[in-house]
């Protein structure tokens, strides 16, 4: 082996000083409850992180909301495939190593990831090798929902990052847009998550935006349980046929930038945006009920109920963490492995 420069031993010690096996314990189908996670875990190390990252937030959301949006759901589909482990902001790094960016329900959609970046190098400025990059994911999302009129709640904090990732993985956990009441149920339960934890995290469709390519059938005759006023209007948008799959519409029509209860009022009119988002909501339509019915009217008139419901999903599904002997370290860069 050729001897390495000095500085070259600098890197690989600081990396293998990074590299450290995840504390869990229980388990999701692979995915473990994180031991260790403390609100306070930074406060020697990195007091400063949590207003670094907030004041990236703010400067993100207030030039464009829907960005705020777009963290939230990294947020979701880091935790969602093998825990909360940064391992959505992985780049393929060919020809050995394939992401999770490609996978069905990010590729094409997912944004945000300079977001992060921009954050990570502003974390790193203050405090150098301390931070991992899921974690201040897990901060941005926060931070996002707040800034958009949305609650808050007190993050956990001591996560560390992935050094894999798993485009299989993702493409097998993540609901897509057509899923049935029945799959989003199965779905959440796997991760520990219940029926009102779903359709509390579902509400996160309150902010945001998606693609023809997401709704192009059920507003082309592919749904019965749809306005059909509602449907006659983005058809306008997005035809049947091919062409124009990337075209965007708001999930929340009534207020698509203000994180609020208005998605669960909208599912009340039958003016779900996706297929899976109507699954949450019959109504008694044609004699069909849905078991989350009550709860979608409670929260359609109760937004406090929700967003305290919200939060404490939230709290739980960032608690899910790689299953144990995942080797993890914390990432100086969010974009691969140190």
């Amino acid at each position: 082996m050729a001897a390495m420069s000095a500085s070259g031993r600098r890197v690989f010690l600081l990396g293998a000083l990074l590299l450290v096996a995840v504390s869990c314990h229980g388990g999701f189908g692979g995915v473990g409850v994180a031991e260790g996670l403390s609100t306070r875990y930074y406060a020697k190390t990195c007091p400063a992180v949590e207003s670094v990252v907030r004041s990236v937030m703010a400067r993100v959301v207030a030039a464009d909301r829907r960005m705020g949006a777009s963290v939230l759901r990294l947020f979701f589909h880091d935790c969602f495939v093998n825990g909360c482990d940064g391992s959505v902001l992985l780049d393929d790094a060919p020809p050995g190593f394939t992401g999770e960016k490609g996978a069905g329900a990010n590729a094409g959609s997912a944004r945000g990831f300079e977001v992060v970046d921009a954050a990570k190098a502003r974390v790193e400025a203050a405090c150098r090798a301390t931070v991992s990059c899921a974690d201040v994911l897990a901060l941005a999302a926060r931070d996002a929902v707040a800034l958009l009129g949305g609650p808050t709640w007190p993050v956990r904090l001591g996560r560390k990052d992935a050094r894999t990732a798993s485009q299989a993985a993702a493409n097998g956990n993540l609901p897509g847009p057509v899923s049935s009441l029945t799959s989003l149920l199965a779905t959440f339960a796997a991760k520990g998550l219940s029926a009102r934890d779903m359709t509390a995290l579902s509400g996160a469709h309150t902010v945001g935006r998606a693609r023809c390519a997401t709704f192009r059938g059920r507003v082309n005759g592919g749904d019965a349980n749809v306005n059909a006023t509602f449907a006659a209007q983005l058809r306008r948008l997005c035809p049947a046929g091919t062409g124009g799959d990337g075209n965007l519409a708001p999930l929340d029509a009534e207020t698509p930038d203000v994180f609020d209860n208005g998605y669960f009022r909208e599912l009340t009119k039958q003016r779900g945006l996706l297929h899976s988002d109507q699954e949450l909501f019959a109504g008694g339509g044609g004699g069909r009920s849905s078991s989350q019915d009550a709860l979608v009217r409670k929260y359609a008139g109760n937004g406090a109920e929700f967003a305290r419901d919200f939060a404490k999903a939230m709290v739980k599904m960032g608690n899910l963490a790689p299953a144990a002997g995942t080797p993890v370290e914390v990432r100086l860069n969010c974009r691969k492995p140190n």
